[in-house]
């Protein structure tokens, strides 16, 4: 039996005081839908609900029933441990366990498919970390944090706190003998304008989990994105023992939006380094634990790209690469984003021949046309129609401080753009019709479709795999 671990330094450990370093992904687009990972525009609250208006609730409930049971079982935990990694970042949301119409009332049926996991998981010898990836309210705002809305409801009103640190303690109370639980992340990517009230929630929080559950580590997310710490507590290693911070270590160059094709330069190494570096250097200068919670390229697919995707996807998988040997010289643990998705960043993929697949393949490509999506947007086709807004913007509003709006400098005027006038408003008028899709279909249709999910009906990256099974290993004997 695993024992508990624990943050020790800036190591992690095991009951014998071994350093554990995870190598890792993230689990997302499961418990925590998101558009680009899942297949769907706007955010899950709003594709739940025009579904069951489509079809009715009960029909709805039992088809994302269905695709929680098969997007990640058995076949799935044996594949990622044969690649030598040891701990998947498991994406959870708030509405799994409580309804924001009866706020305080534990939903036991959400952890059905949690518990399935972690013991799948363990089985195989697998640690997880709870990610929670929603907060009432919005912790931040983008899709993920799922409110639909890009001011970030969670930092201005202090119920949904509450609501957020209540959750927590029955989470923790529910699997406070769980070994194979690494540990809690307790707020994923939070961007708290004003600083102070993330420190105040993250105290709040560590007190109600420790008041269940003293032996969990903790893993605390930077502010603005897990990215910095500028406002955290000099004495933040004794006032939250046990606990490593983490940093989402998204390197530009993986994107899109690279101002250059990556060539493997010093100068492109150089400013890599640089990005990862500054990320972590408050830890650094007072000796506590790093984790990178969240990090990785996408990848070009044959539909879109057309005869690019290999020499695009050579490059990334470069990025990939080079990364990884940063994080095995700092012997850092990590967990790339992310195990499975329909064919942008996962380890594995929905395989194009599928019903679920062949049901929105013109609807996905619309999706990607009209980059509604945030994720590594392309908007080779839509470029016309938004840079006039931001050109306007900038005429109108001449002083660069005014333009700095916070989350600055993760959001820019562009990005800003993209948030409102794209993702959001344009991605809200496209979800009824991804549910019509849906329409007139039977119990047994739709489990058909989300079988589609199912491991044996996706394909493997092969490129990506490789790169990480080959530093696994050297992780693994290091």
């Amino acid at each position: 039996m695993a024992s508990f671990l624990r943050i020790q330094g800036a190591k992690i450990v095991d009951g014998d005081g071994q350093e554990v370093i995870f190598r890792g992904a993230g689990l997302g687009g499961w418990m925590t839908m998101e558009n680009f990972i899942s297949g769907f525009p706007g955010c899950e609250f709003q594709i739940r609900a025009a579904l069951a208006e489509v079809i009715g609730e009960k029909k709805a409930e039992y088809f994302f029933d269905k695709f929680l049971e098969y997007f990640f079982a058995e076949p799935d935990a044996a594949f990622f441990k044969s690649l030598g990694l040891n701990c998947i970042r498991i994406a959870i949301s708030y509405r799994h366990f409580e309804d924001d119409m009866h706020p305080r009332v534990l939903k036991r049926e959400g952890f059905k498919h949690l518990d399935r996991v972690i013991a799948t998981c363990a089985k195989h010898g697998i640690y997880t970390i709870l990610d929670m990836h929603t907060a009432p309210g919005g912790q931040n705002g983008g899709w993920h944090s799922d409110h639909g809305a890009h001011i970030s409801g969670f930092w201005i009103h202090k119920d949904f706190q509450d609501r957020m640190v209540w959750l927590w303690t029955e989470v923790a109370k529910h699997y406070k003998d769980e070994t194979w639980i690494a540990g809690y992340n307790v707020l994923n990517e939070p961007a708290d304008p004003a600083h102070s009230g993330l420190i105040a929630f993250y105290d709040r929080v560590h007190a109600a989990i420790r008041s269940v559950d003293p032996n969990h580590a903790l893993f605390l997310d930077g502010n603005t994105f897990a990215s910095d710490f500028s406002g955290f507590p000099d004495d933040a290693g004794t006032r939250w023992p046990n606990a490593a911070y983490a940093i989402h270590d998204y390197s530009l160059y993986g994107f899109p939006s690279s101002p250059e094709p990556y060539s493997r330069t010093e100068e492109q190494r150089r400013r890599m380094k640089r990005s990862y570096e500054k990320k972590r250097e408050w830890m650094d200068a007072r000796g506590l634990c790093v984790w990178n919670g969240e990090w990785g390229p996408v990848y070009a697919r044959k539909d879109y790209e057309g005869a690019e995707m290999d020499s695009i996807n050579e490059r990334r998988f470069a990025v990939l690469n080079d990364q990884l040997e940063m994080y095995q010289r700092d012997r850092l643990s990590w967990s790339i984003w992310l195990y499975k998705d329909i064919g942008y960043q996962g380890m594995v993929h929905v395989a194009h021949s599928t019903p679920y697949m062949l049901l929105l393949r013109e609807h996905l490509y619309k999706k990607y046309r009209l980059a509604v999506d945030a994720w590594g947007a392309d908007d080779r086709y839509i470029g016309d129609v938004y840079n006039p807004l931001v050109a306007l913007i900038r005429k109108e509003v001449p002083d660069e401080a005014h333009q700095r709006l916070y989350p600055y400098p993760i959001w820019t005027v562009p990005r800003r753009m993209e948030v409102l006038a794209r993702n959001i408003l344009v991605g809200e008028f496209m979800v009824k019709e991804w549910a019509e899709h849906f329409r007139g279909m039977r119990d047994e249709e739709l489990d058909k479709i989300a079988q589609s999910f199912k491991f044996e009906n996706c394909v493997e990256r092969e490129g990506l795999n490789r790169v990480l099974r080959a530093h696994a290993s050297q992780a693994a004997s290091g």
